[in-house]
């Protein structure tokens, strides 16, 4: 039996192959999974997933994909191995990425844009859903061989299509909707023994952890100094004036007329002659403290 390191490696189209092969490898996916036979490199078998909200939801179709020794140049040609009541069983069909319409296939889609293609493909009706290879079964039909199809068994794979392709485990959920940092690992699709392998290359998965910064965003701070000096611009500006040192101090009282204090100052006055007698010079000695601080009387 013929294994991969078999054929030329020099090959464009041999080289194109392998290389597919190797990204579906490395870069699985839940909707599928496809491989290569051991001994025949240009005929690979693929597992399909049924779409969501559609009548083949939950249906697993198996398909197999021949590829001409023109490969890229050259589309493949699909059959679909499963009763699924959409496409007839082991006929080509024919879809625009097929080798029905070579006219459209574009060198640089590949076996991954057949698989998503086809799959795109299950739920189409009407006049759409016409052609070589089609059926237009009714959907409770449809329902019930999707339920079926999951148990099919391909006799090349010697693999039921619910081992080629388990159902995706989902990841628990915290009760704010976060996904733990532990996530439970996805059962991994098996090919069946009889489909080749290349060296599986597991891409790390890290987990994005959201950077947090006790600062305030750069425009916070000019924000709120604009803020402040547009609220302080609004208030009424008051006119500067200047202030008495008497009004720093406790305000002079006035002394009653007949308190005996002031008719002593007031003859004392008189005796000496003094007629230079001012209000602010009965203030300055109503009050000490301000001759004690050194104080002058304002003139």
């Amino acid at each position: 039996m013929a294994t991969l390191t078999s054929h030329n490696s020099a090959n464009a189209s041999v080289k194109r192959i392998l290389r597919e092969a190797r990204e579906i490898q490395a870069d699985p996916s839940t909707e599928f999974t496809a491989g290569p036979l051991e001994d025949n490199l240009f005929d690979w078998h693929c597992t399909l997933r049924g779409p969501k909200d559609t009548e083949f939801e939950g249906g697993l179709y198996h398909v197999r994909i021949t590829l001409p020794p023109q490969y890229p140049f050259r589309p493949p040609s699909l059959r679909v191995l499963t009763p699924s009541g959409r496409f007839e069983v082991d006929t080509p069909v024919c879809i625009s990425f097929t080798n029905y319409h070579e006219e459209l296939w574009q060198p640089a889609w590949g076996i991954r844009t057949a698989i998503i293609g086809l799959q795109g493909f299950f739920p189409v009706s009407g006049s759409n859903a016409l052609g070589v290879g089609s059926l237009n079964a009714p959907p409770q039909e449809r329902k019930r061989l999707a339920a079926l199809s999951r148990e099919w068994k391909c006799p090349h794979c010697n693999q039921k299509n619910i081992e080629m392709l388990p159902d995706p485990v989902e990841t628990p959920k915290q009760e704010d909707g976060a996904s733990l940092t532990e996530s439970v690992e996805t059962p991994k699709a098996s090919l069946g023994p009889n489909v080749a392998r290349q060296d599986k290359v597991q891409a790390p998965n890290h987990i994005a952890i959201p950077a947090f910064s006790s600062t305030l965003p750069p425009n916070t701070l000019s924000t709120t100094t604009e803020a402040n000096a547009t609220a302080l611009s609004l208030q009424p500006s008051t006119p500067a004036r200047n202030i008495s040192i008497f009004e720093l101090g406790p305000k002079p009282v006035a002394l009653p007329s007949n308190d005996p204090a002031r008719h002593g100052e007031e003859n004392g006055a008189r005796a000496s002659g003094d007629k230079s007698d001012t209000p602010q010079q009965h203030q300055v000695q109503a009050f000490p403290a301000f001759r004690d601080s050194g104080v002058e009387g304002v003139s």
